[in-house]
């Protein structure tokens, strides 16, 4: 079968046509070598099927990508991973913080602002040139729920009571970041209305996905070798990073890890930045 011939479900139920060309890209990314690539897709070939979910397209390439080296799995989960940091969404609030901070921004989170009207409580706040970026962070433990108008619709009445307030010496502007997509009647009112949004594949040039990427700040749970028992023994201990572990190893040994696993989970952040800067992902 053709594989413009191959309709696709994706989380949300909508029915789209497979492309190799997003498959093939989404592995690039991972760090994968074309020969890793070749492999990957040569196998995925003789199992795709009409009706296949993306899920299913996802797990079998991540399993076949690990098969060869952890690492290009950790990569190419990285969506996923983003997900695993829930369920209270403040591992996500902190994660937005920790990319902003790298990018020159003054960060600091869950402060009080007054408003004209009534007290707002902000979930990251990030100043750069004079600027005070009021953000609210909206975080989805699970595929398929996107933000819809109503989202920027809410935030920006807190922020326009925020700035009606006018007892500050900072241009102000509202932000909104998410870990899904938003809709199309969401983009369009937080266009007219000066909001900033900022999801996983917006806007193009500086969407979280690219964000990460120019980063290359990668979450913790990207890891394919700690269980999810461990990540959350971690994250419950602010450790939202990779690079956060590295420098917090010893909380590996809280974990009873042994002394060779312990080795192949450093060795896996270790080797994620590196195959980063060489492949220009």
């Amino acid at each position: 079968m053709q594989n413009t011939e191959l309709d696709i479900i994706k989380s949300s139920g909508e029915k789209v046509k497979f492309s190799f060309s997003k498959l093939r890209n989404s592995l690039l990314k991972s760090g994968a070598d074309k020969k890793t690539m070749k492999y990957v897709l040569d196998e995925m070939r003789n199992e795709l099927y009409q009706g296949i979910s993306t899920r299913e397209i996802y797990n079998r390439a991540f399993a076949l990508l690990k098969q060869v080296k952890s690492v290009y799995a950790s990569k190419y989960k990285l969506k996923n991973a983003i997900y695993e940091l829930g369920p209270t969404g403040f591992p996500f609030e902190k994660y937005v913080g920790r990319i902003l901070t790298s990018q020159g921004y003054e960060v600091s989170f869950n402060q009080t602002v007054l408003g004209k009207c009534v007290k707002h409580e902000i979930d990251v706040i990030a100043i750069k040139n004079n600027t005070r970026n009021l953000i609210e962070c909206k975080f989805h433990s699970e595929e398929g729920r996107n933000c819809d108008v109503k989202v920027p619709l809410y935030i920006h009445a807190r922020f326009n009571d925020i700035k009606n307030q006018k007892k500050t010496s900072y241009h102000e502007s509202g932000w909104v970041v998410t870990n899904t997509r938003f809709t199309e009647d969401a983009v369009q009112y937080a266009r007219c209305v000066g909001l900033k949004l900022i999801s996983w594949n917006y806007p193009e040039d500086n969407s979280l996905k690219h964000l990460i990427d120019k980063s290359q700040l990668y979450p913790l749970t990207v890891s394919t070798l700690l269980s999810n028992k461990e990540k959350e023994f971690l994250l419950k201990r602010e450790i939202v990073l990779g690079s956060d572990l590295l420098k917090n190893e010893y909380l590996l040994d809280h974990l009873g890890i042994s002394d060779s696993r312990k080795s192949r989970i450093l060795s896996e952040f270790k080797i994620l930045c590196t195959i980063t800067k060489v492949d220009g992902n």
